[in-house]
């Protein structure tokens, strides 16, 4: 893919680094001129007027026409609209009398259970994300020596081609990390010898590179945001050979690249549990979409990253810290009181952002538990010891008491509440000192071994393209010509 590899280096070292003294005042922002293109005109704001007068849909319509809306029938149940063998979530059992009732959350990844993969590669005292890609690519938990091999193959393809951060990293500094790491996808169709080809081999291939690049083309956005918009040293940190993903990104991001062993061993776990969610979820669900039309990888890629950023997906761990900040600025977090009132308020609109939501609490799938909320729920308690954010974690688990309490008496809910892996994710990124810039790239880092998967399956399996049907609902009507409008 990359004939002209060549790591991106000084003449000093192994990484580049810009210092100015004025950026070292952290008020300092880098200034711009108004985009007169950015402007919302009059005329723009009439026709947007215009435009949402002509383009109502009433709601009974949907009803009306048998439409699942979000494809979920009205309990919340997925429509099914294929097959796979690369996760499974369980989230309901059968009854004795036949009917579903809700149960404790499971997650599968390839019939794995996570917490039996999870337990297994802790209590060996080892990293487990590349055995998790291993798993998921390939459907078989690896031994020891195919694993060290698998690792090697990542580590040799954590690598940019000659002048790639200068030229379409630092060039270009974007303000949104997962905008820049989507230009980034895309920019790599360019240096791509077969970008086209879409054999199962060199799809393999270039998801192999991608799951190996991201971490590098995420922080290293970051890095030229904080130093063209934010006035901060830049510097460019080589990943060293033979790291796991998350000692890559830990080392890279940090100015002295130190990391302790738990926070690497936390930032793994985060990775494991973000790898994969089944093939519904709006992100995954856009790979299987976009694979189905015969697109080659990097626009399939770009197009999940552009799901992935949503705030209803993978931006909702930005929105429970951000949520949480609002709560401690507003109340006093130690009277159970205040804090029940403040969520009574959220949900009515009234506090935070207004959108009536409690982030981080209730789940499309799952009822009674996130397993994956149950995982990292323990190790921010850990974590929060060792980082001195007791009192931050006795909040989060007032809340995570209360809230589905609350939701239950406020809401007309068709399943049961509980926190989510959203819900603990934020805190935990914080107490890694992970800027908010970089949670949901840390996401994508993560959930690119199962977009890869699903690639190659749909690759594999599908051969018809993807096409559900809408229903018109515009009553039909007369052309009128130019001279006769009104």
């Amino acid at each position: 893919m990359f004939p002209r590899r060549v790591p991106f280096r000084t003449e000093g070292g192994d990484y580049m680094s810009v210092q100015k003294s004025r950026n070292e005042n952290p008020e300092f922002i880098v200034s711009e001129p108004e985009n007169k293109y950015s402007r919302i005109t009059p005329y723009i704001r009439k026709m947007a007027e215009l435009s949402a007068r002509n383009n109502g849909i009433r709601l009974e319509m949907y009803t009306e026409n048998k439409v699942n809306r979000g494809l979920r029938d009205l309990n919340g149940k997925g429509v099914v609209t294929g097959l796979t063998e690369i996760s499974s979530i369980k989230a309901k059992e059968t009854a004795p009398d036949g009917s579903e009732i809700p149960c404790k959350g499971e997650l599968r990844y390839r019939g794995v259970d996570v917490r039996d993969l999870v337990r297994g590669f802790l209590g060996d005292g080892r990293l487990g994300f590349e055995e998790t890609v291993y798993l998921l690519l390939f459907s078989e938990l690896p031994t020891r020596a195919k694993l060290e091999r698998f690792q090697e193959v990542l580590s040799f393809y954590r690598s940019l081609p000659t002048s790639f951060v200068r030229d379409m990293i630092l060039k270009a500094p974007g303000k949104d990390m997962m905008n820049v790491l989507s230009r980034s996808v895309l920019a790599l169709y360019a240096y791509d010898d077969n970008p086209d080809d879409i054999s199962v081999p060199n799809v393999l291939r270039q998801c192999l590179q991608l799951i190996a690049l991201f971490p590098m083309l995420s922080v290293y956005g970051y890095q030229s945001f904080q130093h063209y918009h934010r006035g901060k040293s830049l510097f460019i940190h080589l990943p060293k050979p033979g790291v796991s993903t998350a000692e890559c990104l830990l080392q890279i991001l940090r100015e002295d690249g130190k990391y302790s062993a738990l926070e690497a061993k936390i930032l793994d776990l985060a990775l494991v549990l973000h790898a994969e969610h089944g093939g519904g979820n709006n992100s995954t669900f856009t790979v299987h979409v976009v694979t189905s039309s015969g697109t080659d990888t990097y626009s399939t890629v770009a197009a999940a990253l552009g799901s992935l950023k949503g705030p209803r997906h993978g931006g909702a761990n930005v929105k429970v810290v951000k949520m949480f900040d609002d709560m401690i600025n507003s109340i006093d977090v130690e009277d159970e009181g205040q804090i029940r009132d403040y969520l009574v308020k959220l949900l009515d609109g009234q506090a935070f952002d207004g959108k009536g939501l409690i982030y981080g609490m209730g789940h499309a799938v799952y009822s009674l538990s996130d397993p994956r909320a149950d995982i990292l729920m323990g190790c921010a308690r850990d974590l929060s010891v060792e980082k001195g954010y007791e009192r931050e974690y006795a909040l989060y688990e007032k809340v995570a008491k209360l809230a589905p309490e609350i939701i239950a008496e406020k809401r007309k809910i068709y399943k049961g509440v509980s926190p989510n892996v959203d819900f603990y994710s934020g805190l935990v990124y914080r107490m890694l000192e992970l800027p908010y810039e970089l949670f949901t790239p840390i996401f994508a880092v993560a959930r690119i071994a199962g977009w890869s998967a699903h690639r190659i399956e749909e690759i594999q399996n599908a051969g018809k393209i993807i096409r559900p049907a809408y229903v018109n609902v515009k009553e039909s009507k007369e052309y009128i010509p130019l001279d006769r409008r009104k």
